[in-house]
């Protein structure tokens, strides 16, 4: 989803998370109409969402430290023993290259980088092993020379887990390369929407030609 921002993105996200019910119109998953899940249906949905926020660092509570931060959804979500939980955390770790985990598990979030953080972000976004994963706007707060690596990344994790990624930008040049189809948003509204390469190469709305025009020209 490209061009939205402020609180038509906020509800959309919420929504698509399961904290708002739609007003009008329906969102569907695997099946499953969202309005018609009952309180314990709804918990096992949200578990099978994961979210990977903008801001990392705000994304992430200072008073905990990362091992505490990976085994809070578990714990929540009644995710096997104490053992499981264990495996669990140190795998999520080692996915997002947070490595060797014995460095990270005992340190607080002001004590990593922020692509450091995001991969922790990412961690715990992927802990219950979700089956869809909601990265909103997930490198513009990063560093240029660490938004290729969470890009790459969470990729890598798509492809690992089968997993669908929905993934939240203003930045068509990095949708381009990262996603299959795309669907422009203008005042809260889906405006235009096709495969990413024919949106790119013939886009319709003028406001998806504005977002083409401000991709920066290296040439």
């Amino acid at each position: 989803v490209v061009g939205e921002s402020g609180c038509g993105k906020s509800t959309l996200v919420r929504t698509i998370l399961g904290l708002y019910r739609p007003a009008e119109g329906r969102v569907v998953f695997e099946g499953m109409d969202l309005n018609s899940l009952n309180s314990r249906e709804m918990q096992n949905y949200r578990s099978q969402v994961g979210y990977v926020q903008q801001d990392p660092y705000g994304a992430l509570a200072p008073f905990m430290n990362v091992h505490r931060i990976l085994e809070e959804p578990l714990v929540i979500n009644k995710f096997g023993d104490k053992s499981g939980r264990e495996r669990r955390i140190r795998e999520s770790l080692e996915e997002v290259r947070l490595t060797p985990v014995e460095d990270f598990l005992t340190k607080f979030p002001h004590m990593l980088s922020g692509g450091q953080q995001q991969r922790l972000v990412i961690a715990r976004a992927m802990a219950l092993r979700p089956r869809l994963l909601v990265a909103d706007e997930p490198v513009s707060m990063l560093d240029a020379s660490v938004r290729v690596e969470i890009l790459e990344l969470l990729q890598g994790l798509q492809h690992l887990h089968d997993l669908t990624l929905l993934y939240i930008t203003h930045d068509l040049s990095t949708a381009r390369y990262f996603v299959e189809r795309v669907l422009v948003m203008y005042s809260g509204k889906i405006v235009e929407q096709s495969d990413v390469g024919d949106l790119v190469n013939g886009p319709l709305h003028p406001y998806t030609k504005a977002l083409i025009a401000a991709i920066p020209d290296p040439d």
